[in-house]
């Protein structure tokens, strides 16, 4: 058992990819692995070289990239793009797809031919969708046809409107009774992990106790597997964070300084030496008087 529970395992060295086993391993071990959300290449990079293992390509990316208000702005042809685009950025690392709203409520059919799509285009690892008891018959489609499959329970921001806007769940007896029937029943339906999100710490205890299967909370306590956020709201990046993923580091501020200094030196004329030259000419002679506009001397011939 890891005596330090939040002490993540890294990504294995390159060639070797984090894999379900992998993860599977970690909950074996009684290891608790971190994930991030990414929606980047180039974030994704180095979240691979700072040793994450999951990355989550969520449709957060709705409001931390297009700046809408909710995550049901997320459209399924930019989610493929971004996912792919993250898979490339960190070929070694876990990566997850989530289905964004649209793409798999109206038809079966139509759901598995989406989620093949974050297989193939989107080079996802696994796809993740909101789901509760309803979902059970297209979840076992989903497996049957070998998608890997995490079910997202507790809140689900998807049915927002439909409740309301956005709340903690599981927090009566009855709702968590509702919510570990829906764990089972969607292990017993073929997904490979779940995805808690804004329970109470008995809900998610209850859950791993119930089931086999790796457990990442977002916002559900210390019971679980895993541990996600968005990244943005860790980076000091967002202006208000939600209390389990206060920010540990101000990189907004850090972005505005440099964005100030970038404009002081722009200003200062302080670029630095140009980097272009034309060929077979003098530079010196090339380069217009600083102090003279009007003054141009003829390049030799």
């Amino acid at each position: 058992m890891n005596e330090h529970p939040f002490e993540s395992k890294p990504v294995p060295p390159t060639g070797h990819g984090t894999t379900l086993q992998t993860l599977r391993r970690f909950v074996r071990d009684g290891d608790t692995f971190a994930c991030l959300t990414c929606y980047d290449a180039t974030t994704a990079r180095w979240l691979q070289r700072a040793g994450v293992p999951l990355l989550l390509v969520g449709d957060t990316a709705a409001e931390m990239i297009l700046g809408e208000p909710g995550t049901i702005h997320a459209p399924l042809e930019f989610m493929l793009l971004l996912t792919a685009a993250v898979k490339r950025g960190a070929p070694n690392t876990f990566i997850m797809g989530d289905m964004p709203f649209g793409s798999y409520q109206c038809d079966d059919a139509e759901a598995i031919r989406n989620a093949g799509r974050f297989l193939t285009e989107g080079r996802a690892d696994a796809v993740k969708l909101e789901v509760d008891d309803r979902f059970i018959p297209l979840v076992e489609k989903l497996a049957r046809a070998g998608v890997p499959v995490v079910a997202h329970l507790g809140s689900r921001p998807q049915a927002a409107k439909q409740e309301g806007g956005y709340r903690a769940a599981g927090r009566t007896q009855d709702a968590l009774q509702r919510i570990v029937r829906d764990a089972i029943a969607m292990e017993k339906a073929g997904a490979v992990m779940l995805l808690l999100e804004a329970v109470p710490n008995e809900v998610a205890q209850a859950v791993v106790d119930s089931t086999s299967i790796p457990v990442i909370g977002c916002g559900a306590g210390t019971a679980c597997h895993g541990q996600i956020v968005v990244t943005q709201d860790i980076l000091g990046l967002t202006d208000w964070q939600p209390a389990f993923a206060r920010p540990i580091c101000e990189l907004g501020d850090t972005l505005m300084d440099a964005a100030r200094e970038w404009m002081r030196r722009v200003s200062s004329d302080e670029l630095g030496e140009h980097p272009y030259r034309m060929k077979g000419v003098d530079s010196e002679k090339s380069t217009p008087a600083k102090q003279d506009p009007d003054v141009r001397e003829s390049a030799p011939s």
